[in-house]
């Protein structure tokens, strides 16, 4: 199967993502500020549940089926459906008019192309920013050596046990002296502790051992790590990195209150935060995948939160946890599933619209008309009778193919798949003739010859090259039967015939029975008499319906 405008689907796709985690991201903002007054445990929860969604919105979108919202799907009518979708089904009277809707524009794909390249060119920059900060941790594992001593082994697993840590923590010792403190991995959670760390105070140990702790038991880095693949696939987008970044800071606040929940001053945590930060060097500069506990750029802002003690700092419970997680999924599901306008797009529908004796029709129109979303598109066909959508959104069609000379072609459902290619063949009929002839006379009680004035527009019309309508050539004059003069009988005739190959009209009927028969019998009798010029496929003669309307009218 081959998928048109790659591109195009491409980029419809990350569009409608990013429609999606924008509306994620901002909804997580407005709840996180909400919950200003809380404690950071509770809004690092908020922003990591946002974050994770975000980054599996497009792969929820593969799985999950197809949501179209009806108000969204009128929205987009009224909004921003263009001219056609205001047109309704005005297409039926309009006349037959060279349309080209969907040929796909060189430049548009083109665009798009070049959209899509820039948006890899930036993903693949963070990721790579990502994988050097993860082959950089690698290095400094292989380099350290694993820190056996009993005096923090016995404080790792005390703290490890008030948090509800049941995974082993691995200490490393760095061969710099001026390493700052950092904690990563997910399964083997490892803590990095400078040279120096050895000639610490117990209360320092505590601290650094209480804050990287409290990371391991959230599973920060592993949330952190998801925020920095959602940056990278969201990277042009604002509130992605304001994200990341609220994620991170309010991580280590987490991590600030837990250690203060411990049992340790605020006063003397933060003199010990503060000397680490200047004996010791932020190594990182950006491009490590580790949670630094001394991290400069927010460090202000930590001391003035855990220096306030009207602050909230409490622990996330089990129970709100779970109650986040389910009103996350609850939103996350149904904003998967939906299609926004312009998303769920089908492949290619193509087809060929050929005459009665096989040969191409050009300058067809083609409607597609979609009546759940109200949409309307048109093409034509070329010289070869071929037309072609590009990338219609999926779902169901009315199909309608108009040509002056021939009659409508309609296919009431016709199904365009997502991602999906569909070509038919359209094979037209010929047209029926109408002609309608005025037979009027004056009011007598007497029999008499009636005064007939005949009114005929037929000429002869070349349609496409391809078909030449029939035109009367010879035509008896009907007569007011003066039976019906008398009775004051007046009306419609409306005869059905076939033109025959050598322009006899065949097979006279009158459709409407309830016409006088007297009237009726007049008309029968005056058209069987006619002649056409037999109309012409291609130059060869076929037979042809024609509908001949007889106007009976009395004057005053």
């Amino acid at each position: 199967m081959n998928l048109p405008s790659s591109s195009e689907l491409a980029l419809s796709f990350l569009i409608g993502c990013t429609v999606k985690a924008t509306l994620l991201l901002a909804l997580t903002a407005c709840v996180a500020y909400a919950l200003r007054r809380h404690s950071a445990a509770m809004r690092h929860q908020v922003w990591a549940l946002g974050i994770a969604g975000s980054l599996a919105l497009p792969l929820l979108t593969f799985l999950l089926p197809t949501w179209h919202p009806t108000a969204l799907g009128s929205a987009a009518r009224i909004l921003g459906s263009g001219p056609a979708a205001s047109r309704g089904y005005a297409f039926q009277n309009l006349p037959s008019m060279v349309v080209n809707a969907a040929t796909a524009s060189p430049v548009a794909g083109q665009l798009s192309q070049l959209v899509l390249f820039f948006w890899v060119l930036g993903a693949l920059f963070v990721v790579v920013k990502l994988l050097v900060g993860l082959a950089r941790l690698a290095w400094i594992s292989a380099r350290c050596t694993p820190v056996d001593s009993d005096n923090w082994i016995q404080v790792i697993a005390g703290i490890s046990r008030q948090l509800g840590i049941a995974r082993r923590v691995q200490v490393l010792q760095s061969a710099d002296v001026a390493a700052m403190p950092m904690t990563w991995g997910i399964v083997r959670p490892r803590i990095l502790l400078p040279a120096s760390a050895m000639e610490w105070s117990a209360e320092r140990r505590e601290a650094v051992l209480s804050h990287e702790l409290a990371h391991i038991a959230r599973h920060d880095w592993f949330v952190q790590i998801c925020a920095e693949l959602a940056r990278g696939l969201y990277w042009f987008h604002p509130l992605a990195w304001f994200a990341a970044a609220s994620l991170r800071r309010e991580s280590e606040r987490a991590s600030d209150d837990s250690v203060l929940n411990g049992g340790i001053a605020a006063s003397r945590y933060a003199n010990q935060l503060l000397e680490l930060a200047r004996t010791l060097k932020n190594a990182h500069r950006g491009w490590s995948a580790g949670l630094a506990i001394a991290r400069p750029s927010n460090l202000e802002r930590r001391f003035v939160a855990m220096l306030n003690p009207k602050l909230n700092r409490r622990r996330v419970s089990r129970k709100a946890r779970l109650l986040a997680e389910s009103a996350a999924l609850c939103l996350l599901l149904p904003l998967a599933a939906m299609r926004l306008p312009g998303q769920d797009l089908s492949g290619k529908f193509t087809g060929t619209v050929l005459d009665p004796s096989g040969g191409a029709v050009q300058n067809s129109t083609i409607v597609m008309t979609n009546h759940r979303a109200n949409t309307i598109d048109m093409t034509t066909s070329n010289a070869s009778g071929n037309f072609v959508f590009n990338a219609l959104p999926a779902g169901e069609y009315e199909m309608k193919v108009l040509k002056p000379g021939f009659a409508a072609f309609v296919a009431p459902q016709i199904v365009l798949e997502s991602g999906r290619d569909l070509a038919m063949t359209v094979k037209l009929d010929i047209g029926k003739i109408l002609d309608t002839v005025e037979v009027k006379a004056e009011r007598s009680t007497k029999a008499a010859s009636a005064e007939t004035a005949v009114e005929q527009k037929q000429a002869r019309v070349n349609i496409g090259g391809n078909v030449e309508a029939a035109k009367v050539i010879t035509r008896a004059q009907p007569v007011y039967p003066a039976s019906a003069k008398a009775a004051g009988a007046q009306g419609t005739v409306v005869l059905h015939a076939v033109v025959s190959k050598d322009g006899r009209p065949l097979s006279l009927q009158v459709l409407n029975s309830q016409i006088n028969p007297d009237l009726a019998r007049a008309a029968v009798e005056a058209v069987s008499q006619w002649r056409y010029q037999p109309t012409l496929l291609n130059g060869e003669p076929v037979e042809v319906d024609t509908v001949i309307q007889v106007n009976f009218t009395l004057l005053p």
